[in-house]
C-alpha cells in the first residue's frame, strides 16, 4: 500500500510538471524552452500565474499521497526509507566475492551449468546452481562410503561392483517441481580432492555421462566438507546449519559444565530459516548421559546462541581432556552394556515394499526413502506418515534453504526404496 501511494504521488507530480511545460510552450516558444531550466520555470510561474496555476495544483495533489506513503513506510520499515532517501540505490553494487573457487566447464542436461554451492558431507557430493528453494540445476554424487581426508575416485563406463550413484536434476521455467535422472554405472568419473583448512576440499573434477543425459563437466572444484562457515578465522554463528548449532551447543555445554569431555548426539532435522528452536539436547558429559531442554535463538549481531547463556569461558588451566579418549570411553561403555546379539539388527531394506509400507507405516517412521513416479520425477526424504487421503508424505531438508515436503499418491509410484536399515 505504501509503495502504491508513493508511486501514485510521484506520477501526479510528474504529470503536473509536464503540463506546466506544455502551458509554457502554449505561451511562447521561448518560454517553453526556458521552462526546462528550474530558475526560468519559477520565473514563468510568477509572470504567468493564471496559466501555470492548474499544473501546479495537479503537482500539489501528488504531494499528499507521496507524504502519506512515506509516513507509512517509515512506520514499519525505517531502514528501507533511509536507504531510499540516502540514494544508496544509485550507487553501483560491488559484487560479493564468491565463497568457493569453482571453475567447471561443461553442461548439465544440455544447458550450461555454473554451480554457486558445492559441498561433500557424509559421502554426498552436491553441486547446486541457483539460490531459490528448488535449484535450477543440481548434480549429486553419492559415494559408497564417507571418507575423511583426501578423496580419490576413478570410475570408467565398463566398471562393475559398488560404484557411486550419480543424480542430475533440473527445473524448467514451466515446471513446478524439478525433474531428476539417476544412474549407477556406465559413466566416467574422476575425483581427486585434497583437504584445505579449515573445512574445504579442493582438486580436480571430471564427469561424463552417457550421451542421452547431455552432461559433461570438467575443471577445478572447491567445496565445503561440513556445514560450518568461517569469518576472520572464527566460526560464523550467523550461518544457518545443523553443524553451526552443534558447535554452539558444544561450546555452551563445555562452559556450563567446565569440561571439554562433551559428546553431543545428532540434532536431527531442523527447519531453517527458523530463528528459534526449543530442543531436548542429548549429550554425554564426563562419561554420563544428560538430557537438557535448551532454547536456541538467533541474534542479529551475535548469531546463534543458547538463551540465558551467561557462563564464562573456560580458564586456561582447564585445557583439555582429549576428546578421542572420551569417544573411546563412550564406545567401550556402550559395547559393554549392549548384548552382542543386538549388533546384528534386522535390515528392513531386505523385504521393504510399497504394500508393506502402506500396511505398517509406523515401522518406517522418519526413515529415509526414495520414490520414483510414473512421470519420471524423483522424491527423496524422510517418511512422515500417511495422511487421511492415503497419500505418502516425505520431507527433505535442503541444506540451509529450508525443507520440502512431497505428497505422493501410492498409485503414482512406480518404485520406492528404503535408504537405511
Amino acid at each position: 500500500m505504501d509503495a502504491l501511494l508513493i508511486l501514485g504521488g510521484l506520477l501526479l507530480i510528474l504529470a503536473g510538471l509536464v503540463w506546466l511545460v506544455m502551458r509554457a510552450f502554449a505561451t511562447s516558444l521561448l518560454w517553453g524552452w526556458a521552462s526546462f531550466l528550474p530558475p526560468f520555470t519559477l520565473l514563468y510561474v510568477l509572470r504567468h500565474w493564471r496559466s501555470a496555476r492548474p499544473a501546479l495544483a495537479l503537482s500539489g495533489l501528488g504531494i499528499i499521497p507521496l507524504v502519506v506513503g512515506l509516513t507509512l513506510l517509515a512506520s514499519h520499515d525505517a531502514q528501507r526509507l533511509e536507504a531510499i532517501l540516502s540514494l544508496q540505490w544509485l550507487k553501483p553494487q560491488t559484487p560479493v566475492p564468491a565463497e568457493l573457487a569453482i571453475n567447471l566447464r561443461g553442461e548439465l542436461h544440455g544447458r550450461p551449468f555454473v554451480p554457486q554451492q558445492a559441498e561433500l558431507i557424509d559421502g554426498v557430493l552436491s553441486l547446486r546452481e541457483g539460490q531459490d528453494f528448488f535449484a535450477q540445476s543440481e548434480l549429486i554424487i553419492r559415494l559408497p562410503k564417507a571418507e575423511k581426508g583426501p578423496v580419490r575416485v576413478d570410475v570408467l563406463p565398463a566398471d562393475e561392483g559398488i560404484l557411486p550413484e550419480v543424480e542430475i536434476s533440473w527445473l524448467l521455467p514451466e515446471q513446478e517441481l524439478p525433474e531428476a535422472r539417476r544412474l549407477s554405472r556406465g559413466y566416467t568419473l574422476h575425483l581427486d580432492l585434497q583437504p584445505l583448512a579449515p573445512n574445504k576440499l579442493v582438486g580436480d573434477f571430471h564427469l561424463v555421462l552417457p550421451p542421452q543425459f547431455k552432461t559433461t563437466l570438467t575443471g577445478k572444484l572447491e567445496l565445503f566438507s561440513n556445514g560450518l562457515r568461517y569469518r576472520d578465522g572464527k566460526i560464523d554463528r550467523q550461518f544457518d546449519s545443523s553443524d553451526t548449532l552443534a558447535h554452539v551447543l558444544e561450546d555452551y555445554l563445555e562452559r556450563r559444565f567446565t569440561t571439554r569431555q562433551v559428546q553431543l548426539q545428532p540434532l536431527g532435522a531442523l527447519n531453517f530459516p527458523q530463528q528459534r528452536f526449543e530442543l531436548t539436547v542429548q549429550a554425554r558429559i564426563n562419561g554420563e548421559s544428560q538430557q537438557l531442554p535448551l532454547t536456541l535463538q538467533k541474534r542479529d549481531k551475535r548469531g546463534w546462541q543458547v538463551a540465558g547463556d551467561n557462563f564464562p569461558p573456560l580458564a586456561s588451566n582447564e585445557v583439555l581432556a582429549a576428546k578421542p579418549a572420551a569417544v573411546s570411553e563412550a564406545v567401550s561403555a556402550v559395547a559393554a552394556s549392549v548384548p552382542e546379539r543386538v549388533s546384528r539388527s534386522l535390515d528392513r531394506r531386505v523385504r521393504f515394499s510399497l504394500e508393506g509400507l502402506l500396511r505398517s507405516p509406523n515401522r518406517y517412521q522418519d526413515l529415509s526413502m526414495r520414490a520414483v513416479t510414473k512421470r519420471g520425477n524423483t522424491a527423496e526424504g524422510r517418511f512422515q506418515g500417511i495422511d487421511q487421503q492415503g497419500r505418502i508424505i516425505l520431507r527433505q531438508r535442503m541444506n540451509a534453504q529450508g525443507e520440502v515436503t512431497y505428497t505422493l499418491q501410492p498409485e503414482e509410484i512406480t518404485r520406492i526404496e528404503l535408504l537405511e536399515p
